[in-house]
């Protein structure tokens, strides 16, 4: 509802019936006033133009009242005997873009949607800095979609780091399969050194030879011992740990990421499209606007004009409708945003510990390798000692003590 004074100084009905001056014209507003237009420079106002009053050369278009009603023009806003606001210098023809239109396009000019994702173009805006700087975290590097190698299909960025876990897991496996294998093999060579220690070749061998013989025979059985419990080890403390980390649970708990951030990106992409469809009702209208606009300039009717406030009261919802679903739009991907972050950094801390766990239990099948090795060095240095200390000429000695058949040598016989 207009005030008093602009109540005043909208005259209810034209009683001159004099021509108006070139370029002129007069309207009737939506609370029944008359207002003048002037169809060259777009002026309007409630005052009849006095017949002095010349168009002016040049086609000058006022601002659009409304930022998504445009294409027609406005009664006056002003109260009578306030000065109307100057029309812009410049060109701006019936149909043109509006300022928010003209703000939507410089936004789609600094901004690129890719996969419903709106991200900005390369130079525009403020420098984005790193989450995490200098750590190169899964926070800052997998936000866009990556191609698949094998297809034309993409690949989130979130499936990404999914496929680390999941590849993760499987090395994990892999290496259990392995230390398992050196198991096998530790066992099998445990075995075949017990049953060679027993052996009775050479069993009859005497002296110091026979004595370093027994203790490296004896050394074998040691060894294998050594062994046998090196594999169990293996087994205990480093095959079972890789094999048992994260059992089950952890594809299922991988499931419940996928699917989160899955049907987060699905209401990104509804709420895109609800964008997409709003931008062009906002179209439609404002075009349907601009023709009806146009007709206008050539027919003078009341049903026109009624057409045309109708046509701009739809292009002003349309215009608030796409307002709102870019809300709604930005809101969802803020919402995604936030997820993708702690997501992100709860599946880099899971890839530390993983790593970190292989790293602890390969480190004692180090350990205890090089205490096999330190046992089977201690078992063998008495061997070792025993065949320094072989004595060809005590052995003989020994041999000839225990198995002499007398010393007496025999002589000439006498006649």
């Amino acid at each position: 509802m207009k005030p008093a004074a602009v109540r005043s100084a909208a005259p209810e009905e034209d009683s001159d019936r004099r021509p108006l001056p070139p370029g002129w014209r007069s309207y009737t507003s939506a609370e029944g006033h008359r207002y003048y237009v002037n169809s060259c420079s777009k002026e309007t106002t409630w005052r009849r133009p006095s017949p002095s009053a010349e168009a002016p050369p040049g086609a000058l278009a006022p601002q659009s009242a409304s930022p998504y009603a445009n294409g027609g023009h406005a009664p006056p806003a002003e109260a009578a005997g306030v000065t109307l606001r100057k029309p812009p210098r410049h060109k701006q023809p019936p149909g043109s873009v509006s300022p928010a239109r003209r703000q939507i396009r410089e936004v789609k000019e600094t901004k690129i949607t890719i996969n419903c994702v709106t991200f900005p173009l390369p130079g525009e805006g403020p420098e984005q800095q790193l989450l995490k700087p200098n750590e190169w975290s899964y926070c800052d590097f997998f936000w866009t979609d990556k191609k698949d190698p094998q297809g034309a299909t993409s690949v989130a960025g979130f499936e990404v780091l999914l496929q680390k876990q999941l590849k993760g897991k499987q090395m994990q496996k892999e290496m259990s399969e392995f230390i398992h294998e050196r198991i096998k093999i530790e066992e099998e060579y445990a075995k075949n050194l017990s049953k060679l220690s027993v052996s009775p070749l050479a069993a009859q061998e005497e002296g110091t030879l026979g004595e370093a013989w027994t203790q490296l025979k004896k050394s074998l059985h040691d060894e294998a011992e050594v062994h046998m419990k090196f594999s169990n080890k293996l087994h205990s403390e480093v095959e079972k740990p890789l094999l048992t980390f994260r059992g089950d649970n952890f594809k299922k708990d991988l499931k419940k990421y996928d699917h989160h951030i899955a049907d987060l990106r699905k209401q990104l992409a509804s709420r895109y499209a609800g964008v997409e469809k709003a931008r062009k009702a906002l179209a439609d209208r404002q075009k349907d606007l601009e023709v009806k606009t146009q007709q206008l300039e050539i027919k003078l009717s009341n049903k026109t004009e009624e057409d045309i406030k109708k046509a701009r009261r739809k292009s002003t919802q349309a215009g608030d409708d796409l307002m709102r679903c870019v809300d709604l739009y930005n809101q969802t991907q803020c919402k995604w945003f936030e997820e993708m972050v702690t997501t992100s950094m709860e599946l880099e801390k899971l890839e530390v510990e993983r790593v970190e766990w292989i790293q602890q239990h390969l480190r004692q099948y180090t350990t205890l390798r090089h205490e096999t090795d330190m046992f089977n060095q201690s078992m063998v240095e008495p061997v070792d000692q025993l065949l320094q200390n072989v004595d060809p000429a005590k052995d003989r000695e020994l041999w000839v003590k225990e198995n002499n058949t007398g010393e007496v040598r025999p002589v000439d016989m006498s006649i």
